[in-house]
């Protein structure tokens, strides 16, 4: 005879992500309503964890098709096919894409982010961000810009001006990003569902409840005793 299941069911996500990454944006909206259809017994721990596209990215930033057409060898014609299906899976989640014209280095967001997640307000600035660059077109470099989107969400603007001026989090995002890097995720978004399970890319909403559905269920099967 089987005992009976705990009544609350622990649920730990590590979200992997970019700032600048426009699956990571349609990847967060995605999962975020898939948790909302699972079980109210379900308890999400969530983190946002960094990872840089463009590590070596200059201050100044660079415009955006040049780099993508750089990088990976995309012609024009694939540029815009890209981002027409970027604008419809936008769509589908509720996520709207404005006109971005350049591409920008993210190290001093992810800072932020680390240091909101302290404070508890990693998720909001999370969110904050991917709509502030994805879908405002925002400078998320400019410490000005960051300042104001961190108080926007609940954050102090002075702390978050000193850790701007300093190297404050800097060491413990770089080992962070590194520990990422060799665990094998070279592409975000990555959903780490209880340190073991992998999701990768913005995924369809059904596709991570699915996902997240039979790990609840394997958790709830795992508790009971014969």
């Amino acid at each position: 005879m089987s005992a009976v299941p705990a009544d609350r069911v622990p649920l730990r996500i590590d979200f992997v992500s970019d700032v600048v990454c426009p699956w990571c944006a349609i990847g967060l909206a995605a999962l975020e309503q898939a948790l909302a259809r699972l079980p109210g017994n379900v308890d999400v721990e969530f983190h946002v964890r960094p990872f840089e596209l463009n590590p070596q990215m200059a201050i100044e930033g660079e415009d955006i098709s040049e780099h993508l057409q750089r990088k990976y060898g995309m012609s024009p014609e694939q540029l815009a096919e890209g981002r027409a299906n970027i604008q419809a899976r936008g769509k589908d989640v509720g996520f709207v894409f404005g006109d971005r014209q350049r591409t920008w280095n993210t190290f001093d967001a992810h800072r932020l982010l680390h240091w909101a997640g302290i404070a508890g307000r990693q998720l909001d600035l999370k969110r904050a961000l991917l709509q502030a660059y994805h879908g405002d077109a925002k400078n998320v470099a400019d410490h000005a810009t960051l300042v104001r989107i961190a108080a926007d969400v609940g954050l102090d603007a002075e702390r978050a001006t000193a850790i701007l001026a300093s190297n404050e989090y800097a060491d413990v995002v770089r080992a962070e990003e590194q520990f990422f890097i060799r665990s094998g995720i070279n592409s975000v978004p990555a959903v780490i569902i209880d340190q073991q399970h992998l999701i990768s890319g913005g995924q369809p909403v059904e596709v991570f409840e699915r996902a997240l559905r039979e790990i609840v269920a394997g958790k709830v099967d795992g508790a009971g005793v014969d």
